[in-house]
């Protein structure tokens, strides 16, 4: 397909993070842009603001009369959307071009030098670095990315088409789609087992990748996986590799080596050696677009972060309120870690909502295990997103198997009541669900209750 013979694009479930993206890009680009998702949230007002025409009913007669030419329109469906739903089928029964998210992401950037993040945890950190460095050195880049840039305020930024920043999404196999010029690997924990069925074919899946990568292209990996190309790590061996690390002000500073490369003093603010870890990979890959180490380890202290990564809501010497997207194992033990680096011997409650019934049947020992390293955890129940519920998989459940002495599942309506009465000297809510919803009016809540005393 030739993108030079769309005039208009029309989105099934343009509310998601990477469709909004896409949906951002194509209005930019001055092509009208109209779509269907089932909840309006922060994010669709946002597109309607830009002139994006969006509705949230499942209804044929709702799609404008404009886009329901199929000769001069394409359709862009996140796999998320089940095949029944009217829209989709109208689309398909109609003859019209209908592609996924990760199919047009990867026409866009074909013809671009583009770097692709990907891994099971860690990709809208790292992209988001990644744009933020490549920005600040003044590379002509577009990106497209997974999460809010507290550095730019958005999930899209057009500077250029020279080059290109995508997350490489491993759900639905959806990264085989790219075909990158420089690609990183920060991890491959089982996850998404709905999708692969277990953790091997996952593993194939990342291996995939790997071969879509243009020829003379560059691979980067974590230490310690299982795979060849340039290595990056912490206090090791690595290609790239950080020593010497201090806190400083909340700050990491630590020194930065590399082949050819030898930079001491580096800050870089974000909590959390996962995300320090994020940070150098990013660092790593800018430097394949040719920009000066010196003026990327500066970019590096002045990346501010990603909306709902390790975020701080309020920051006091009496109270910290983080928020996270943690929705994996893995990911709860990680801000464990990041709050017990960053704020230890503090009284910890920690808001957790589930997210799939799949995933927390597949990781119910995992999840049970990562929670109950807090002293008190509030279970919501289990955010279903694309699933139908599984018999006698719920939160219930999920708390039986925690060993924490406070634990409770809780409406959401309650969360608020419960966290005033444990009075916690930190909380930190976590999940990739519609707890994010809930953040500014706790936060605002605590706030005002704070202020009051």
């Amino acid at each position: 397909m030739d993108l030079k013979s769309i005039h208009r694009v029309y989105f099934i479930g343009i509310g998601g993070i990477g469709m909004s993206a896409l949906a951002r890009y194509f209005r930019f680009i001055n092509l009208p842009v109209a779509g269907y998702d089932k909840t309006k949230t922060p994010l669709t007002s946002e597109l309607v603001e830009t002139g994006i025409s969006i509705h949230y009913e499942d209804n044929v007669q709702l799609i404008p009369a404009s886009f329901q030419n199929k000769k001069s329109t394409l359709i862009v469906y996140t796999p998320a959307v089940s095949a029944s739903h009217s829209e989709y089928q109208y689309f398909q029964n109609n003859g019209f071009v209908i592609k996924k998210r990760s199919e047009v992401l990867g026409l866009i950037t074909k013809d671009s030098f583009c770097f692709a993040v990907a891994g099971t945890h860690g990709k809208t950190t790292t992209s988001c670095i990644l744009a933020h460095l490549l920005k600040e050195t003044g590379t002509p880049l577009t990106a497209f990315l997974g999460g809010i840039s507290e550095d730019f305020y958005s999930n899209f930024l057009l500077e250029g088409t020279e080059y290109s920043v995508v997350e490489a999404d491993e759900f639905d196999r959806s990264f085989l789609r790219l075909t990158p010029n420089v690609a990183c690997i920060t991890s491959m924990d089982a996850d998404h087992l709905d999708i692969y069925g277990d953790a091997q074919a996952l593993t194939n899946s990342f291996i995939d990748f790997t071969k879509r990568i243009k020829p003379g292209g560059t691979l980067f990996v974590r230490q310690g996986l299982p795979l060849e190309g340039i290595t990056y790590g912490i206090e090791d061996d690595s290609d790239y590799c950080i020593h010497s690390i201090t806190i400083e002000q909340g700050a990491y500073v630590f020194d930065l080596v590399a082949p050819n490369i030898a930079l001491k003093g580096v800050r870089f603010a974000k909590p959390g050696r996962h995300n320090l870890l994020n940070g150098l990979v990013a660092f790593a890959m800018a430097i394949e677009a040719g920009s000066p180490p010196e003026h990327l380890a500066r970019a590096l202290g002045t990346f501010k972060g990603v909306q709902r990564r390790f975020s701080y809501k309020i920051h006091t010497p009496a109270f910290v309120f983080i928020d996270d997207y943690a929705h994996h194992p893995t990911e709860i033990d990680a801000v464990f870690d990041a709050i017990e680096e960053m704020h230890p011997n503090k009284k910890v409650l920690a808001v957790f909502q589930p997210h799939l019934f799949t995933r927390t049947r597949d990781f119910g020992n995992e999840f049970a295990k990562s929670l109950s390293k807090f002293d008190s955890v509030l279970l919501l129940e289990i955010y279903p997103a694309r699933e139908t519920p599984i018999s006698g998989i719920d939160s219930d459940w999920l708390l039986r198997k925690m060993t924490n002495s406070s634990k409770k599942v809780v409406k959401k309506e309650a969360i608020l009541a419960e966290i005033k009465a444990q009075n916690p000297d930190l909380l930190v809510t976590m999940g990739a669900g519609d707890i994010g919803l809930e953040i500014e009016k706790i936060k605002n809540e605590l706030t005002y209750a704070n202020e009051l005393e």
